[in-house]
């Protein structure tokens, strides 16, 4: 039974949410502010936290960002939960690592169906030895890309952003997020940099035209898809 933390000071919003996991199978621990959050992380392991953007004293956002910088805490999935639904309070909450984004108000559906979906994306899996989208193909083990069975030379830090991305398909990420996943935190690196590594990985696979693959996604950062 996957445990979630519920992180919302308003207790009236928290039942109706605690009803709705609990009626899903999931065991639910709750906090009204950030400081009763950080405490009871200090004694339970959550599998993942709904966390408001406006809580009293430090914000949501700001919590985010010291559990995300936490090496106990930053695989720790988040769904940050806000009334601001501009896109760009939706970026910033992504950029603080958030894993998904609910506007204020949702349904206890979709609060339900967007839980799941991140805890699948979550969950550790084993590598796959090869992976094909769309006719392009990463092989990890002899490390060598192709595309419709031509070889596709790209260097080492391409071979790892196209890596991360074929292996989460589907799914958008910031900058900043793929810094932390590519690049890790261990070297800094601007931004603007995941900029340049994206160009270089689309003009290695302009000649068999699987450059489309790897799509600009405005106000986030990039997808990596065979969806149009």
């Amino acid at each position: 039974m996957p445990t979630i933390l519920v992180i919302d000071d308003e207790p009236d919003i928290r039942e109706v949410m605690r009803f709705a996991l609990e009626s899903a199978e999931f065991r639910v621990l709750e906090a009204g502010h950030a400081d009763e959050a950080r405490k009871l992380l200090a004694s339970d392991q959550p599998d993942l936290i709904l966390l408001d953007w406006m809580l009293p004293g430090r914000s949501g956002l700001e919590l985010a960002q010291q559990l995300k910088q936490n090496p106990k805490t930053r695989g720790l999935p988040i769904i940050m939960i806000s009334a601001r639904g501009e896109e760009e309070d939706r970026v910033k909450g992504l950029d603080t690592g958030a894993d998904d984004y609910i506007a204020k108000p949702f349904s206890p559906r979709e609060m339900i169906a967007r839980t799941k979906a991140v805890l699948r994306r979550a969950k550790p899996s084993e590598p796959a030895d090869e992976i094909e989208i769309g006719g392009l193909r990463i092989d990890n083990i002899s490390h060598r890309v192709s595309a419709n069975g031509r070889p596709v030379e790209v260097a080492p830090t391409e071979y790892r952003l196209l890596h991360f991305f074929m292996t989460h398909a589907d799914r958008a990420f910031s900058r900043s997020q793929l810094l932390d996943q590519v690049w890790g935190d261990q070297v800094y690196v601007e931004e603007r940099t995941v900029d340049v590594h994206v160009r270089r990985l689309r003009k290695a696979l302009e000649p068999t035209r699987h450059d489309g693959l790897l799509q600009t996604v405005r106000g986030v950062g990039y997808r990596f898809s065979d969806k149009t």
